[in-house]
């Protein structure tokens, strides 16, 4: 297996689409419930690339195998050195490296941040929890049943992991 790790381009948004779309049509990562378009997944591409924020995707033996990116957390100004990261893996490469692969170099590029979030849709999600635990996040809470998606209640696990020195400076 052949796995690389790079900038995302404008020519992989058909099939970043594809995996988020099956992900918002059959899982519970994702709370939307209509999958957005190639078009409005460009205009988030573009958005999160133009305030220098990393958006990734891992190439398998020439195939979009997934994808990741940083965003701001929220938006007020003392927030501004927070992120919030979405990882993405198609099922077919899952368990193989890839979303190690993904957010090891998500976290890298994340040169500016102290602090990064990651908001895990739905508990039973042990993968994902698992693997943002082996690369040095902490699970800080858990928001019960704030998402209703595929006739059940969802959590929310709130994981941190702190960057560049974290807050044991200012910036």
């Amino acid at each position: 297996m052949s796995l690389s790790i790079r900038d995302g381009l404008s020519a992989d948004l058909r099939g970043i689409q594809a995996i988020y779309a099956r992900e918002v049509l059959h899982g519970c990562a994702s709370f939307e419930e209509i999958p957005p378009s190639i078009e409005d997944m460009r205009v988030r591409m573009d958005d999160i690339q133009a305030q220098g924020f990393p958006y990734l995707v891992a190439v398998v033996d020439g195939a979009l195998a997934g994808f990741a990116y940083a965003n701001r957390y929220r938006f007020r100004p003392a927030y501004r050195y927070t992120l919030e990261n979405a990882i993405y893996v198609d099922p077919s490469h899952r368990r193989c490296g890839v979303g190690r692969a993904l957010l090891g170099a998500l976290i890298d590029g994340c040169t500016d941040a102290r602090q990064l979030i990651s908001v895990i849709g739905d508990s039973a999600n042990e993968a994902s929890i698992q693997l943002h635990q082996s690369l040095g996040f902490s699970h800080v809470g858990t928001l019960n049943s704030v998402g209703f998606k595929h006739g059940r209640w969802l959590d929310s696990v709130l994981m941190q992991r702190p960057l560049n020195g974290g807050d044991t400076h200012p910036p």
